[in-house]
This record gives C-alpha cells, structure tokens and sequence, in this order.
C-alpha cells in the first residue's frame, strides 16, 4: 500500500513541469541515459524479481524486458535531436508572406499504469517516450508482480529526478485514487475491462488516453506456408511467458490439407523447447497468480486436448496445450485467452478463415503464415489488426521503427519510437506572418470582386 500523499506528489511534479527543468534537450537525454545505466547496473535486480513473480528465466527476462527498454532508450537519444525540431510545412498563399511549422511540445504530466505480463517493461518503455517528449510521470506498476513494483519503486528513484518522476505501488484503491487526479495524458495497458474504467475517469477531466489492450489475435497458415518454421515460431511466440503477452497468437486457423502436418510439428516444437515434462524446465514461465491459473482450468473444461493440459494451482502452473476444433462460442473462444493454451481449427478454404477473423473484433495482432501473394493481399487488405506479421509471430515488436498499439476493442493511441514521442507531445502549429503586405481583400466590407480574389489564391 502506497504511503504517498497523491494531492501534494501531484502538485510537486507539475512545479517541476512549469519550471521548465524538463524542456532542456540535455535534461531528456540525460534522464534517457539513466534508464539504460539502470537497467544494466540492476539486471541482476529487475530478472530475481520477475522469476519471483513469473517464474521468469534470465534469458527470457534480458530478450523481452531490460534489452526491450535499453533498445527504446537508445533509440531515443539517437534520434530526440531531430525529433523536438520544429517541422516546417506549406503556408498557403492568402498567408504569405508567412511561415508554418509544427512544434512539438511536452503535454505535461501523464500518467502510466501497467499490466503483470510484463511488468517492467511495460511500465519503462513507455515512460522512453514521456520523457523524450519533456514530461513529467507518475508510474503504476501492477501489484498483482509485487516483487516487480517493488523493484521498480526502490530502484527508479535512484536514476531518475525525483522531482519529476514517482513509482506509486499499491492495488485497486491506489488506482482509483489516481485516476481521480487530473493528468495531461493517461497511458494504460491492460484488459477492456479496465480499460472503460480509465476512459471514465479521463473524461472528468477531458484528459487524452492511450489504451493498450488485447483480444483474440488470430494466426492463420496457409498450404503454401514452410510448416515446420511456421511451427517453431508460433511455438516461441505463443509459450514465451507463458503464453501472458497481448500479442500472442491467440487461435490458429489452419488449412485442412496441413493440419495434421501442422499440429504434429507444433506438439514437437512443445518437446523440443521444454522437454517432455515443462514443468521442470527452467525456460519455461508461470502463471501470474492462482486465481488466474484457476481461470485455465475452467477454459479447458470439455475440450479436445491434443497436447499438453496439466494445471496445477498451487504451483501457478498450466503446461503449454493444444486445443482441436474448439466449439465457436465456447469460453475458450469467446475470451481473451492470454495464456499457454493454443486452440488450432481447422479451415477448408483459406477464406474461410478470413470472414472468420473479418466477423469478429479487430485483434492487437494478426498473423499470417503463406508464400502466397495473392493470399497477403487479400489479408492486408479485407482484415483490419493493431499490427500485422508475415510468416512469424511477435517478431514486430522489436522494431523501433513500427508503432504499437491497437484498434477498436483491442485500444487506441500508440507508442514505441518516433509514435511514443508523439503521443507524449503537443505538436503545435504555429504560423508566423511578416507585416508587410497586408491584402485587403478579407476585410469588410465585402464585394464580388473579393469573392473572386478569394477564390483564386485559397
């Protein structure tokens, strides 16, 4: 439970913002340059405590958390210089002579609330993006990773200006404590759910949000597809962590002709990567909390298991599983699974696997496995996703270079990158005009003939 005064926290974060201590280029690229220090100088730290919280090996822990917020950190220092430049555009002749440009300026002071699955990463990498764009940030990390938050509050505020950012630890009455507050920018990752909690209490105060959410992201694997590399990534992008990634593939819809080839490989890509019994394998995670494994025990109750289907409870455990032909409005098919559990239906014709997808909501993530052109651009252009990979899974994420975020159910707004500086900024427009040559033409009172000037220089 937090011991933190939010009125008076709050009050002191935005004298830091009106000050103007965190507009300086050197003052984001320093606080920049602390996050990757951090990050190296409490690797050790940050993997003890996701192992604790996840069962999370340190391999796992370096590939999807501290080397993810390493790489947004580094990316921004690359590239800040060139981003708070102001961006000249067309001014139109009726304003010459004038100039036009768009100045991107910091929002203020936002707020960020993160998930468990990744719950360091989630709540840094982010916060690249404030502070490249000149923030001031409160940072909520989940308390369902305790050890996590715990982490990140002792340790963060060593690198970071205290009096510009603060890690606030704690549960449901925290949360809703701050969302009561008044922030320039709420950014959330989490459930739908949740999500319309957040969107209620921004709109209290008009306050912008960025939701990262989830949904049923679906992998669909064509005849033509390589099936046995389709196997090996599929495996990798749906097991790591468990399966607890927003962006997993969540169901597979395969064509007929290569089921069978298909799930055989699959189930042998489970051995290869965690033995016959994953349990004991140190490469593989656990479930967040008991609660949550309980969920995966409901999931599979009456389904046809292929692979894998073991829950412990007590060990936050669910072994990596493979579902055939789940019925369309069971549990497991109507929820966000968000776990090791792998539904695999089989399709006659690859189209039918697409009004499969066109029929539900738009996912975070849509997957397709072909060597068919003609099949992509069927994809690309007839299903709409937050993002979309080609013949592999997850791999976008590691790309600065591409924006992260959702669509309709599956969130709004952006970030990583370029797109995480954006989203953190005000980019102003501003005009500036010379005084000379004042046209008269605008001004009352107003003729035809003005009409007619109008009308040729707009």
């Amino acid at each position: 439970m937090t011991t933190i005064a939010l009125p008076a926290t709050l009050a002191r974060l935005r004298q830091t913002f009106d000050s103007g201590k965190t507009r300086p280029v050197e003052w984001r690229l320093h606080q920049l340059a602390e996050i990757d220090r951090m990050m190296r100088d409490h690797e050790t730290d940050f993997a003890e405590a996701l192992q604790l919280d996840l069962g999370k090996c340190r391999f796992e822990s370096v590939l999807t958390e501290t080397s993810f917020v390493q790489a947004e950190a580094s990316y921004a220092r690359k590239h800040l210089t060139s981003w708070i430049k102001p961006k000249r555009v067309r001014t139109p002749l009726m304003a010459q002579p004038g100039r036009s440009c768009i100045q991107p300026e910091p929002k203020g002071v936002v707020l960020i609330i993160a998930p468990w699955n990744y719950p360091m990463s989630m709540v840094v990498a982010p916060l690249v993006g404030a502070i490249a764009a000149g923030n001031c940030a409160v940072l909520k990390p989940s308390e369902v990773t305790q050890h996590t938050s715990a982490a990140l509050a002792r340790i963060l505020p060593r690198y970071l200006d205290p009096e510009a950012f603060v890690v606030i630890e704690g549960g449901v009455p925290e949360t809703t404590e701050l969302l009561e507050q008044r922030f320039d920018h709420i950014l959330y990752t989490g459930n739908e759910r949740v999500a319309r909690i957040v969107m209620t209490a921004a709109a209290k105060h008009l306050t912008p949000v960025t939701l990262e959410l989830g949904g049923k992201s679906p992998c669909l694997i064509d005849k033509s597809a390589d099936i046995d590399v389709a196997a090996s990534r599929i495996a990798w992008g749906k097991f790591i962590n468990a399966g607890q990634t927003c962006v997993a593939p969540d169901h597979v819809l395969v064509h007929r002709e290569v089921a069978a080839q298909f799930i055989d490989a699959l189930a042998g890509k489970i051995r290869e990567f965690y033995g016959d019994d994953p349990s004991q394998s140190p490469d593989y995670c656990r479930i967040a909390s008991e609660r949550h494994t309980q969920r995966f025990a409901k999931l599979l109750e009456g389904q046809k298991i292929h692979t894998g289907g073991q829950v412990d409870v007590a060990k936050r455990y669910v072994a990596p599983t493979i579902v055939l032909d789940p019925a369309p409005d069971s549990m497991l098919m109507q929820e966000e699974i968000f776990g090791p559990v792998l539904p695999v239906i089989t399709v006659d014709e690859m189209h039918h696997a697409v009004k499969f997808v066109a029929d539900r909501p738009k996912p975070l993530a849509l997957y397709l496995f072909s060597k068919s052109a003609v099949l992509e651009e069927v994809v690309l252009s007839k299903l709409s996703a937050g993002s979309v990979c080609i013949n592999d899974a997850v791999l976008f994420m590691v790309s600065p270079e591409l924006p992260f975020g959702g669509i309709g159910n599956s969130g709004m707004g952006r970030y990583t990158g370029w797109y995480g500086f954006e989203t953190f900024s005000h980019m102003k427009p501003v005009m500036k005009r010379s005084f000379r040559f004042d046209a008269p033409m605008r001004y009352p009172p107003y003729t035809e003939r003005k009409a007619r000037l109008l009308k040729m220089v707009r």
